[in-house]
């Protein structure tokens, strides 16, 4: 049977961990680089427990792409770069650009004040 999985946030922070990856283009390979973080993210998502989630975005100037994508724990990232498949789908990246990987731990989160200002 499978089982549908919803996002959503929670009010309080959560052991959550982050992945924020920028990827710098080169010249005209945007749309390339998208499509093969894209690929990377999708092989993950379907493949990974300790994936949760992520956004992938084109930057409006062309020049990156940028994937924030949530994980269980730390230990996930060698996880996934143990995957001799998940290895060969990411160095394809290298091809079109050069990139910043970072690891996050949720600190803090802050939402929005609702009610009235004042």
């Amino acid at each position: 049977m499978d089982t549908l999985l919803t996002a959503g946030f929670s009010a309080t922070p959560e052991p959550t961990t982050f992945i924020v990856n920028v990827i710098h283009a080169h010249p005209g390979k945007q749309k390339e680089a998208f499509r093969i973080i894209q690929d990377v993210v999708h092989y993950v998502a379907e493949r990974k427990q300790g994936f949760l989630w992520s956004n992938l975005a084109k930057s409006t100037d062309g020049k990156t792409v940028v994937n924030i994508e949530a994980i269980r724990d730390a230990g996930n990232v060698d996880e996934f770069f143990s995957d001799p498949v998940f290895r060969e789908k990411f160095r394809q990246l290298d091809e079109v650009s050069t990139f910043e990987f970072h690891t996050y731990a949720v600190g803090d989160l802050v939402l929005p004040r609702l009610g009235p200002q004042g």
